[in-house]
């Protein structure tokens, strides 16, 4: 790996891949006339199997790129600077992500609507990006593989026991803890089984990284990635039911009649291989600003989609009313416009920032000021009054 692909810009464009694969997954799934929806119909079966790799390709980039930038830094535990960047940003999507369920005219009103305390994507990776720190801290002082080793076996153990956990109600924590865990309330997304896909990004990012230097990292990755792939999509579902059948553990019938986690995770791995052989031909400059822009086209996408704030999106008024014809056009300029908004933001982002930075200074300095003078008019009015009273006392006395 030369200082050229340090940035590895293969994960950048499967970033971009999947954020785009998530804007028109949205638009189609919110907007397609039901009656449409036929699983008989080879077309839709292929686009709703690759709506659903989506996800578990989005949270493995996010788990890989994040925990790559952390180890490769010479400096450790708290003394690393991307610790402190890493709760920063974690909690700063977490915060993004209540913000964005949140209706101005509900807040005017004095009211906070139930799906305010959904849980979705933006809530798991932040929360998975503080696990992953927590993981990193907790093991800063031990031997190496042990990190990495303790990553793996938090995605196999979410992966393995989801059958159970799933039916659990955590009617034990107040709801908008139980959010975060269970489906039963409304959420989205959970950080199980979510967290284990951030982890096995993460595995794989420390792979990367022990390994760099060796010749023919490449091939050896597109190998096993493909291995990996064909054992979890095809092997692992036949090998669950023959550990049943040998051990009558429901645990292992359960896995192997809904086994969609391991699955999912094997064609994360063939989008692994995939980007990886095509690394060379998607190293261009828009690709990579789409790939580090997904936050700015997630919030953007969410406004007008589902109209974030107001309410007025476009989910409000075409929700499940479109042809397949205009909902494929209209998802395809919708990618378009959400990609053209961010990429611009993100072109004058500093001076945009900069821009808020000076109006908050401004109004701060101003209320600051409002605030010195209306205690000077009002000291003055109470001595007034003062003075007022004393002489109406000495009247009255008179």
């Amino acid at each position: 790996m030369t200082a050229k692909t340090n940035r590895l810009f293969f994960v950048d464009a499967m970033r971009a891949w999947a954020i785009l694969m998530m804007l028109q997954g949205h638009f189609i799934d919110g907007l397609l006339e039901p009656a449409f929806r036929d699983l008989n119909n080879g077309g839709f079966r292929v686009w709703l199997y690759f709506r659903g790799i989506t996800a578990p390709v989005f949270f493995t980039v996010s788990g890989f790129i994040f925990t790559y930038l952390l180890v490769r830094v010479p400096q450790k535990g708290m003394d690393n600077p991307r610790v402190a960047k890493g709760i920063r940003r974690g909690l700063q999507l977490i915060f993004i992500g209540y913000l964005l369920r949140s209706n101005l005219f509900g807040l005017l009103k004095g009211e906070i609507y139930p799906s305010f305390y959904f849980v979705d994507v933006l809530h798991c990776i932040g929360l998975s990006i503080l696990a992953l720190i927590g993981v990193y801290l907790l093991t800063i002082n031990r031997k190496k593989h042990v990190f990495p080793l303790l990553l793996l076996t938090i995605t196999v153990v979410l992966f393995l026991f989801e059958p159970l956990y799933k039916q659990w109600s955590f009617s034990f924590l107040p709801e908008f803890f139980a959010n975060y865990f269970t489906k039963a309330n409304g959420s989205v997304f959970t950080i199980i089984p979510w967290l284990g896909y951030a982890t096995i990004g993460a595995f794989i990012s420390i792979l990367f990284l022990r390994f760099k230097d060796f010749k023919f990292l490449y091939p050896a990755a597109i190998a096993i990635s493909l291995g990996l792939g064909a054992i979890l999509c095809y092997a692992l579902s036949p090998t669950f039911l023959a550990i049943y059948e040998w051990t009558g553990v429901e645990l292992f019938n359960l896995l192997q009649i809904n086994n969609y986690l391991f699955v999912r995770l094997g064609n994360v791995f063939v989008v692994f291989a995939v980007f990886m052989l095509l690394r060379q031909f998607i190293n261009n400059r828009t690709i990579l600003n789409i790939g580090s822009s997904t936050l700015s086209i997630y919030v953007i996408h969410y406004m007008v989609l589902y109209g974030s704030l107001t309410g007025l999106g476009l989910y409000r008024f075409f929700h499940h009313s479109l042809s397949p014809s205009v909902a494929i056009t209209g998802a395809v300029l919708f990618m378009f416009v959400c990609t053209f908004l961010a990429l611009k933001y993100s072109q004058y982002e500093e001076d945009i920032k900069s821009s808020i930075a000076w109006a908050w200074d401004t109004a701060k300095k101003q209320t600051l000021e409002i605030k010195e003078i209306s205690f000077s008019v009002l000291k003055e009015l109470l001595s007034r009054a003062g003075l007022v009273l004393k002489r109406l006392f000495r009247t009255v006395k008179g």
